[in-house]
């Protein structure tokens, strides 16, 4: 972590020459984090998971912040690509007719639940609110809900317990739930 650390460090201060290194160094496990993410959205989405990596990546060095560890890197690459996935279907949707929603029950990482860019829009407009309530529950959802993490990992990353996680996951699980239902009742 040292070497990443140190080229995490360059690229924030401005120094280009570290953005290659870097992106060498952390691609593969970026990637894994996209795939993961890419994993919820519908079969015929037209963002890959390679182009996800670049514009977070991209978004991340360009951003002011220093990260002390590599979970804080990508604690913020998860939240980044979260932003990204948001933005698209944000501007997918745009003047698309509104109707046939699924529900969403916020048992398993989103990668089992087939999305559209409508509920995502809902789960994030919820997610946002949960957010004011209780921002760490909001991260772990995040991080399990639209990365696919384990419980281990998300313990990892977020530097918590696994009991607190789970605490967390399902607070926010009974939680947002109970805000789409009211959102849009069956």
């Amino acid at each position: 972590m040292n070497d990443v650390s140190n080229l995490l460090d360059r690229a924030v201060q401005g120094d280009g020459s570290a953005n290659p290194e870097l992106f060498a160094a952390l691609h593969a496990e970026l990637h894994s984090l996209a795939r993961s993410a890419m994993r919820s959205e519908r079969k015929d989405h037209t963002l890959q998971p390679t182009a996800l990596v670049n514009e977070a990546f991209l978004r991340l060095v360009k951003s002011p912040v220093s990260w002390e560890s590599r979970a804080q890197f990508f604690s913020a690459s998860a939240r980044v690509m979260r932003r990204i996935l948001i933005e698209h279907a944000r501007a997918n949707h745009a003047g698309k007719r509104q109707g046939d929603r699924q529900k969403v029950e916020f048992r398993e990482p989103m990668a089992m639940v087939e999305s559209d860019p409508e509920q995502l829009l809902s789960i994030d407009s919820a997610l946002e609110r949960l957010a004011e309530i209780d921002p760490r529950a909001e991260h772990v959802v995040e991080l399990r809900f639209f990365v696919g993490m384990s419980v281990e990992e998300t313990a990892k990353i977020l530097a918590l317990s696994e009991k607190t996680v789970k605490r967390d996951w399902e607070f926010a699980r009974v939680w947002l739930e109970r805000e789409l239902r009211t959102l849009r009742p069956e």
